[in-house]
């Protein structure tokens, strides 16, 4: 491990310490109409650009690039729809071919560099047609997770301002129908859209408004012959918006931009995941999220390797659906979430033993903390190849910790979420931002430059942007990554809970706050706070402290009914796992709930050390707030 080892350093430290002459050559690997006269320009920070003053685009990159140099009968897509049963075969060259009929479309209903497109779409190919139409003509795509509520859409709406609105009529889970067109229809009651492209796959029925509403299978056959050319944009120009939840409650809009997300995406394909060019890489995340765009959708396609893409659930339409498509399609390479492992695990081994799995060489997962136990399981299940833990934000563009496998596989630490990738500068810190010795908890933050690929900035939003993420230690400019964490003496980074008020279900970031409004928006309720608790399957899960009004009893009814606003306005993945009638919130002395103080009691830990727990709060008030909440639930510290 040794000469791994050295391996590693080398390239670390010199991305570190020569970020310019580290990342211009990898560049030149990429398509650029015209070169950049600067690889970084850091002349404003934290709005750091990477490539200024080249020509680049996103989608020429993604397909054009290999279609012209002999790959375009190459599988780009693979699609399993578990739930019809079908499975769809996509080339190069018919990714170029739809990609070129859907962009007609986006420009026939004017759409033009710098518009929004809202996509609220499942996990088809369509989606990922769409994505690339929008990158290729200049526009931006805004993903909204169809997990999501209808108040949720309405407020991503609003933040976005899209031209158009992209849907179905509905995506499946497991067997049933989610019914989107009829949310997408709900949320625009608030958050009007001028146009809405509607793809009808005939699995539940769709209003479609006059004058309005467009059917997409009927515009693509009227731009069946168009070809578009890729239209050249700045290499800072924003190619799309991905929504992620903040302790605000008001979702925030992360801009990536061209030239540097094609760099360091692709870049990240072979150095990081270790990727060979006949390989299939399968990401099971949702095309919605982070991780379904950078790796179902455009990591792949920048390196030019065969993805699939998945519509469905681990466990349907039987426990082995996961096993047996890697057999199936010869999956060599996996990215996934500890969750759907600690599901795989509660199914047995048995189902895994009963298709050959082979042909994978490689396992990531994160999005969430992978326990030790899920580790062992996934590797054993796995027949003992690498299962690595690497660490993501919804602002990075590729994981900020990670073994990278393109580079040498280092030993493996269960617990820990590997070692700092190239480019990020990584400290363990205290609440004043001065590192902390190894072993030691603290605070993750990133040196600046981040490397390219990376937030550029919030959505109509610098200067939250700056306050936010690198201002919140006096005199010290830090990226903040939002997690406590700790790093050992071999530079182990194992991450732990979230600094702010988001929670992880299931490698799905939910605001806390969100959750609150939503449940506070309910006549019965006078005041609220949503905690997240440990769940041995999903990670954390919300649970909402909720104190009624004068008068109004708490009875299952009213549990119910707070339950369905937040799982209209918010999404069934946020719906809380429980919701306690509390007499009252004794807050800290600012004013703020003791959510510490909640949850140690709600998990049954014992308080030794109040003022660890809270530092705001003297150790009485500590203990009354204790006591309030160990009373509801009726449990002893």
């Amino acid at each position: 491990m040794t000469g791994q080892k050295d391996a590693y350093n080398e390239i670390y430290l010199r991305s570190i310490r020569d970020p310019v002459g580290f990342w211009g050559p990898i560049a030149e690997q990429f398509h650029w109409y015209r070169k950049w006269d600067k690889v970084l320009d850091d002349s404003k920070p934290p709005f750091f650009k990477w490539f200024t003053g080249g020509l680049t685009n996103l989608c020429y990159n993604a397909v054009d690039r290999h279609v012209k140099n002999g790959l375009g009968g190459k599988t780009a897509f693979i699609w399993e729809g578990a739930a019809q049963g079908i499975t769809r075969i996509i080339t190069y060259d018919e990714l170029l071919r739809e990609v070129n009929r859907f962009a007609g479309v986006l420009k026939s209903l004017g759409v033009e560099k710098g518009d929004r497109v809202l996509t609220f779409l499942p996990t088809v190919p369509e989606t990922v047609y769409a994505m690339l139409a929008c990158v290729r003509i200049g526009a931006l795509h805004a993903a909204v997770f169809t997990g999501y509520g209808t108040g949720a859409i309405t407020q991503r709406i609003l933040s976005a301002q899209p031209n158009v609105a992209l849907t179905a009529d509905g995506s499946f889970r497991r067997s049933r129908i989610v019914p989107l067109k009829d949310m997408l229809d709900i949320a625009m009651q608030n958050a009007p859209v001028d146009r809405v492209v509607v793809l009808n796959r005939g699995i539940t029925p769709v209003n479609m408004v006059p004058g309005r509403d467009l059917d997409w299978a009927e515009l693509v056959r009227q731009h069946a012959g168009d070809t578009i050319e890729p239209l050249p944009v700045e290499s800072e120009h924003p190619s799309h918006l991905v929504f992620t939840s903040g302790d605000t409650g008001n979702p925030r809009g992360v801009v990536n931009d061209t030239g540097g997300y094609i760099v360091g995406l692709g870049n990240s394909m072979p150095m990081l995941y270790g990727v060979h060019p006949d390989d299939v890489f399968w990401a099971t995340s949702d095309i919605g999220w982070r991780l379904g765009h950078n790796h179902a959708v455009y990591g792949p396609l920048l390196y030019g390797v065969t993805s699939l893409l998945f519509e469905g659930t681990p466990d349907f339409p039987d426990h082995a659906v996961y096993w047996r498509f890697i057999e199936k399609h010869r999956v060599n390479i996996m990215f996934s979430v500890p969750t759907i492992f600690k599901m795989l695990k509660r199914f047995g081994i048995e189902h895994r033993k009963k298709h050959d799995i082979s042909s994978l060489r490689l396992l990531f997962v994160g999005a969430e903390f992978c326990d030790p136990d899920t580790w062992k399981w996934a590797t054993a299940a796995l027949d003992g190849i690498p299962v690595i833990d690497h660490y993501w934000l919804t602002e990075a563009g590729w994981p900020m910790t990670s073994i990278m496998a393109g580079v040498g596989l280092l030993p493996i630490k269960p617990g820990y979420a590997s070692k700092a990738c190239i480019g990020w500068d990584l400290e363990v810190v205290d609440k004043q931002g001065n590192p902390v010795p190894a072993n030691t908890k603290g605070i993750l933050v990133a040196k600046p430059p981040l490397p390219p690929a990376n937030i550029m900035t919030l959505w109509h939003n610098d200067k939250f942007y700056e306050q936010e993420y690198w201002n919140q230690f006096p005199g010290k400019r830090l990226f903040v990554c939002g997690d406590y964490a700790t790093r050992d003496e071999d530079g182990y980074i194992a991450i732990g809970s979230r600094i702010d008020e988001v929670i992880n279900v299931a490698g799905h970031r939910v605001s806390t706050r969100e959750i609150a409004e939503a449940i506070g928006s309910h006549p019965a309720v006078t005041e609220v706070c949503v905690i997240g608790v440990y769940d041995a399957l999903k990670g954390e899960e919300p649970v909402g402290l909720v104190v009624l009004k004068a008068g109004i009893e708490g009875t299952t009814q009213v549990k119910n009914e707070l339950r369905n606003a937040v799982r209209e306005k918010v999404g069934a993945i946020a719906a809380p796992k429980d919701i306690h009638f509390v007499p009252s919130l004794p807050k800290n002395r600012k004013g703020k709930h003791m959510r510490a103080v909640y949850k140690a009691v709600h998990e049954g830990v014992e308080i030794n050390d109040p003022a660890a727990l809270e530092e705001d709060a003297s150790v009485e008030e500590i203990r009354v707030a204790a006591d309030i909440i160990k009373q509801t639930l009726n449990t002893k510290l």
